[in-house]
């Protein structure tokens, strides 16, 4: 019988025909893991705000091992020395780069696990995947937590300038319909170079990478920091930590609040680090959670006998957002007070407010040269950051991390009075 074809051609929305280039890297994407990554929305909750933001991070994994193949190929045309290995190997690592996360993305991250990213999550992942799969993965491991001895690898997986960020931004831009998200990716990889095995970029491109911060200003305050945006957020986050709050008042039986096995288990316990590291059964675990479960359990709970949960799964469900206030300085407490006095007098027990009353800040910066820094490669061959060699005052001026603080708070003074569900049975 004649082996599986395992060089696939997919037809990509942004950028056209995206090959999978070796069996190994099809074998990954085949891989529940990997495949898992089908049913975790890449934006979280943006499509209430972005209707057409519904690709997932399974879009985003394939689109940014696909401008990593590209990259791959402009380093090696300027005459760098790249073997095939290697090429796979970094494919592999940005292919993977998002397997670690839980569902809505970025919203709950802080929520279901105690203290643990993503990233961390990912690199045990390939962990689990490299063994599964003999050892193939070590160089894409090395490559992904920084410590293969050609440091351009990693810059290329995670950095101020890296494909991950390229293709976020251009793939968010394209599916909200915003196209400030435009950021000419492929002209970027053709100005990428190296010196010293540290990833600059030719002068020539300076004008593509200020464009590239600048759309990542206009994309956060845009799209990713939307005040609707914060508001559904913070609602996901109450509706979960109420119903972590009615499971734990259970803890023998845990049956106040029916969710799927797996689901429950993050509700049910803090889980930490070290939980991960020695105990398999809150990997695999969490290899099973999508954004399914937390739908179908927030469908459940709208019916719960709780009015604190119930009301705040049908707002969410039927879009009765909270409305928000931003302001780039503090609150005083009297606007804090005042909302805290509206929400008694619609029923809201004073032990529940918090739940209905939100407060906190976001921030953003589009470029933080304290960090892995952009490199300018000159004509002359002297390397130096965006910062100085752009001519642009604005690219100084995106250094300075901005902060806006908000609060946000459940609006009509009947949320209680429709609770007349029964719980299904």
């Amino acid at each position: 019988m004649a082996a599986p074809n395992k060089k696939k051609i997919l037809n990509d929305p942004v950028y056209g025909f995206i090959t999978i280039p070796t069996e190994l890297i099809y074998d990954l994407v085949e891989h529940p893991y990997f495949q898992r990554l089908r049913r975790i929305k890449q934006m979280g909750l943006a499509d209430y705000i972005y209707p057409g933001a519904l690709h997932t991070r399974f879009h985003h994994a394939l689109g940014a091992m696909h401008l990593m193949g590209q990259a791959m190929q402009t380093l090696q045309s300027k005459g760098h020395r790249i073997s095939d290995a290697e090429c796979e190997a970094a494919q592999i690592a940005i292919l993977l780069h998002d397997v670690g996360h839980g569902p809505f993305s970025h919203v709950l991250e802080s929520s279901l696990l105690d203290h643990v990213s993503h990233e961390t999550i990912s690199l045990l992942l390939m962990q689990e995947l490299n063994r599964q799969f003999d050892g193939r993965l070590t160089m894409a491991i090395r490559m992904f937590d920084g410590t293969y001895e050609r440091p351009f690898f990693h810059q290329l997986i995670s950095s101020q300038l890296d494909m991950d960020r390229m293709d976020y931004l251009n793939r968010d831009g394209y599916y909200t319909g915003v196209a400030e998200g435009a950021i000419g990716a492929e002209r970027i990889i053709k100005m990428l170079d190296l010196v010293d095995d540290q990833l600059v970029v030719e002068a020539k491109g300076v004008l593509s990478v200020e464009n590239f911060l600048n759309a990542r200003r206009l994309m956060y305050w845009q799209v990713y920091l939307h005040k609707t945006s914060i508001c559904c957020e913070s609602m996901l986050v109450q509706i979960l930590r109420r119903a972590r709050f009615l499971i734990r008042q259970d803890a023998d039986t845990g049956q106040s609040v029916s969710a799927p096995a797996t689901f429950e288990l993050f509700l049910r316990e803090s889980v930490s680090l070290l939980d991960f590291q020695t105990d398999k059964k809150y990997l695999n675990a969490f290899t099973q959670l999508d954004d399914y479960d937390v739908w179908g359990s927030i469908k459940q709970w709208a019916l719960h006998p709780d009015q604190v949960l119930s009301s705040l799964c049908r707002m969410l469900l039927d879009r009765h957002l909270f409305k928000i206030v931003l302001s780039t300085e503090p609150f005083d407490d009297g606007l804090v007070q005042e909302l805290t006095s509206q929400l008694r007098q619609a029923g809201v027990l004073e032990e529940d407010i918090s739940y209905f009353l939100v407060e906190g800040q976001a921030t953003n910066a589009a470029y933080l040269p304290s960090q892995e820094r952009i490199n300018i490669k000159l004509k002359s061959g002297t390397v130096i950051d965006i910062a100085e060699a752009s001519d642009l005052s604005n690219v100084h001026v995106l250094t300075n991390i901005v902060r806006r603080y908000y609060v946000c708070w459940a609006r009509g003074l009947d949320i209680f009075a429709t609770v007349d569900q029964q719980p299904v049975s």
